[in-house]
């Protein structure tokens, strides 16, 4: 063999394990969630195999799939605004910090040492009727008897902001970080105001990390299914319980097939359309 051919066969040899990995995680587990969703759930219990589109008529024409998937996106949306507002500010203080980045850095990813169902769980404890926030309330007067604040949709965007917060602050201080401070020093030399000078140089130049905090947190916020579950009502379902109700409970797996492949396209386009505008690799920068 040349040392041509070698040099050319270098890489793939060193990607073929990542590339099994991908293939056999991933490649192969969706390939069979394609071929069930064009399966039929029989009257007696069975899956039959075959070509059908049923599935894929009812995941497409149904209402109640419909309103269900509008609301996911909405609350993802909503989600993902109020995790940019809160954001934005905690990311410029600890990019412009002068002390040690580094503590504040490890603060913010202490929730992640916790176990995401866990701190879920905390806001039972925080907002029940015998939370302590009630309980708080009606110690000092304001209340005479416990508010209810859980099961609601409230309660699934709060959880929801508690869990995605850190990834989006994370993309902004990536993207706050690469910005040369001097920037700023030049437009205010220039007469701008500091108000000015980060309306005009600091916000658009990290425009790219906050869209990729967003597209991170939105995406994340709509295939959720463990918040809605544990802090959400009857009405507050969201898509991917959809999909968990499908296959864990009715054991319909072609159903819930044609359902995650739906949502997963919906999210797909979405991807799609930052990619070709953004690019991914600020999203890469803040995940790193």
């Amino acid at each position: 063999m040349s040392v041509e051919a070698r040099e050319r066969r270098q890489p793939w040899i060193l990607l073929s394990p990542a590339l099994g990995a991908v293939t056999l995680l991933l490649l192969v587990p969706l390939a069979f969630i394609v071929v069930y969703s064009f399966w039929l759930r029989s009257a007696v219990g069975a899956d039959t195999p075959g070509f059908h589109l049923d599935n894929w008529q009812r995941a497409l024409t149904d209402p109640f799939f419909r309103y269900i998937l509008l609301n996911t996106l909405k609350i993802a949306a909503i989600t993902t605004v109020i995790c940019a507002l809160l954001g934005y500010p905690a990311a410029y203080f600890i990019a412009r910090s002068r002390g040690n980045k580094l503590i504040l850095l490890l603060l913010l990813m202490l929730p992640f040492w916790i176990s995401y169902i866990i701190r879920t769980m905390s806001w039972i404890n925080i907002l029940g009727s015998s939370g302590a926030l009630n309980t708080a309330l009606m110690s000092v007067g304001v209340i005479s008897e416990p508010i209810r604040m859980l099961y609601n949709e409230g309660t699934v965007i709060l959880g929801l902001v508690h869990f995605l917060l850190p990834f989006m602050v994370l993309n902004i201080y990536v993207s706050l970080e690469g910005i040369d401070t001097n920037l700023e020093d030049a437009a205010t030399s220039l007469g701008a105001t500091r108000w000015q000078a980060f309306l005009q140089v600091t916000l658009p130049l990290s425009l790219p990390g906050l869209a990729a905090g967003g597209l991170l947190c939105f995406v994340l916020g709509a295939g959720t299914y463990i918040t809605p579950l544990i802090l959400g009502g009857p009405r507050d379902a969201m898509f991917a319980n959809l999909v968990f109700e499908a296959i864990i409970t009715q054991l319909n797996w072609p159903m819930g097939s044609a359902l995650s492949l739906l949502l997963l396209m919906v999210l797909g386009v979405l991807v799609a359309i930052y990619n070709r505008y953004l690019g991914m690799s600020q999203l890469t920068k803040g995940l790193g």
